[in-house]
């Protein structure tokens, strides 16, 4: 191994060797090429239990140890010491680059002697640090001492040896209750509308005056917006990722380190390079109408950091807490619209309906057929169920152009219509939905009712059938079968609240949504010519229906606004 002053996480060294060695030591080396293995490591939870009185105490610090453990080494004529250092790394992980790097030197069979200052330097997980203790390190005839708890694997018998054993449990002991300590704080923070996040989205800022608090980043929240829009005009991840580049757009990561924002991301070579999850990430991100989302990860235990997704409806949700920088409405349509993902055909061409045209009969979306052999009038939708002679659905098929045309006209007449006879519009919609709504609610209340009580009874009947087992009036596997039908009824049953809850939301939600088509369409008044926004603002979905065989054309045209 080259010697070096700093290897990142290794550090070789050999200070015996700084002067001239006395004889003993210059016999020593020649006796033995293997180094002796120094090990330093600090975490975060160190340095927090480390204070005292308000000052920090530097006995664990990184120089602090390599000056103890280089001092023990050169008293007790340990040849070619080399640093191995984890600075800011948790002892609970033991994939830390210091660590892993002196245990290939180790496995190579090219280290004597491996010294931390204390046991909990190793790691603070008693099974896998006895495991390296006590079969690694013999395995590949390495000593193991730890000058703090005078433990020695060269004296398997001394009784410091024996309770080597109780302070590894300790050492994980105490990982555990900081970990503890750490999780109620942050869930109590969390449950209170503190945002959880250290990394505030792209777009905002943390305010002066509060670091809880977010503010509007202007110029980064034209790029939020930006990227909204162009997804609202029909464009994908891919295709706004590889504009934004073309337009030198800076990608979030050099942005915040250019404007001197921390940010754990690692900066690209090209500052100008946007990736496409980047893009992903951005158009999904709640926090941009306004809200706090905390909870939305979690991990297993302290062992397992890997980080795993929380359900969407097991996520905190506060309204409000900032200002938001995309209207709840485009956000939602942009969900709808990543729902709706379509890819280019193989021309490159794209249709601005791709994603929202339908089958009138079997449901099923409309395919967008294009070649380079065709003139643009060419270009049509046609059932993606239609195959000829074969398919479970008839020729439903309608030319491009005249979809444009139709839908243009029908959106001037709707914007028209309640632009100037809004309040006709209103009451007459509104008492359609009333109606509609008041029908439909009262039914799943209904069935809401039902399946709340019936889950009340299954719960009634587990404890019976509990009851009768314990005291032998049904078998064990009477018992399991009867249970596990119980248990699958109730997971169907919680479901099915879930779903009849949220459907019930919705239909008490439709004067509001009557609300905010108006004023879309108030926003689209002077319109003259038909858009990508405006389309996927006002037009939820086109519906085709077959042709009439008399005159060859469509027979009908529902569109739903």
């Amino acid at each position: 191994m080259t010697n070096s002053q700093n290897l990142g996480t290794i550090e070789a060294t050999n200070p015996v060797l700084a002067v001239a060695p006395l004889k003993e030591e210059t016999e020593m080396l020649r006796a033995t090429d293997k180094i002796t293995a120094l090990y330093c490591r600090l975490s975060v939870e160190d340095m927090k239990e480390d204070k005292k009185g308000g000052k920090e105490d530097v006995s664990n610090s990184i120089q602090n140890q390599k000056m103890i453990l280089l001092q023990y080494a050169k008293e007790n004529r340990f040849p070619n010491p080399i640093f191995f250092v984890d600075d800011g790394y948790s002892g609970t992980n033991y994939d830390r680059p210091g660590f892993q790097a002196m245990l290939a030197e180790i496995e190579a069979g090219r280290v004597a002697v491996c010294i931390p200052k204390d046991l909990s330097r190793l790691g603070r997980n008693s099974s896998l640090t006895g495991l390296y203790i006590n079969f690694t390190f013999p395995k590949y005839n390495v000593r193991y001492i730890v000058i703090n708890e005078h433990f020695d694997t060269i004296d398997p018998n001394s009784t410091d040896s024996d309770i080597a054993g109780i302070k590894n449990w300790f050492n994980e002991f105490f990982a555990k209750d900081t970990s503890r300590k750490i999780r109620a704080v942050q869930k109590a923070k969390g449950e209170r509308g503190v945002p959880l996040t250290t990394n505030v989205p792209f777009g905002y800022l943390k305010a002066p005056e509060d670091k809880t608090k977010w503010i509007v980043d202007e110029a980064a929240a034209v790029v939020v917006k930006r990227i909204f829009k162009l997804c609202m005009e029909g464009r994908g991840p891919m295709q706004i990722a590889k504009l934004l580049q073309e337009e030198k757009v800076l990608n979030p990561t050099a942005y915040k380190r250019r404007a001197g924002i921390k940010t754990p991301s690692p900066e690209t070579d090209d500052p100008y390079h946007w990736n496409t999850n980047t893009v992903v990430h951005i158009l999904e991100r709640r926090e941009y109408t306004g809200c706090t989302v905390n909870f939305k990860t979690y991990t297993n235990s302290i062992w397992d950091k890997k980080q795993r997704e929380t359900p969407v409806e097991k996520q905190a949700v506060f309204y409000n807490t900032h200002p938001a920088i995309i209207e709840q409405e485009v956000f939602d349509k942009v969900q709808e619209i990543r729902q709706q993902r379509h890819r280019r055909t193989k021309t490159g061409k794209s249709s601005l309906f791709s994603g929202m045209v339908y089958c009138a009969d079997c449901g099923a979306k409309m395919r967008y057929c294009t070649t380079n052999y065709f003139e643009k009038r060419q270009d049509h939708f046609v059932c993606a169920n239609y195959r000829s002679n074969t398919g479970s659905c008839s020729a439903h098929f309608i030319r491009a152009v005249v979809l444009e045309e139709l839908v243009w006209m029908y959106m001037r007449t709707v914007i028209s219509y309640v632009s100037r006879y809004e309040y006709h519009f209103r009451a007459v919609m509104e008492q359609k939905l009333r109606l509609s709504s008041e029908a439909a609610i009262r039914g799943h209340k209904k069935r809401l009712a039902q399946a709340e009580k019936r889950l009340g009874e299954l719960d009634r009947l587990f404890i019976r059938i509990y009851e009768d087992n314990v005291a032998g009036r049904i078998t064990d596997e009477k018992f399991s079968m009867m249970s596990k039908t119980y248990e699958d009824e109730q997971a169907q049953l919680k479901a099915e609240i879930q779903a009849l809850q949220q459907e019930i939301e919705v239909q008490e939600r439709q004067i509001e949504n009557l609300e905010q088509f108006i004023q879309r369409v108030h926003k689209y008044k002077d319109l003259d010519e038909l858009t990508p926004y405006a389309l996927r603002e006002l037009v939820k979905g086109v519906y085709i229906e077959a042709p009439d065989k008399s005159g060859g054309k469509i027979s009908a045209f529902p569109m739903t606004l």
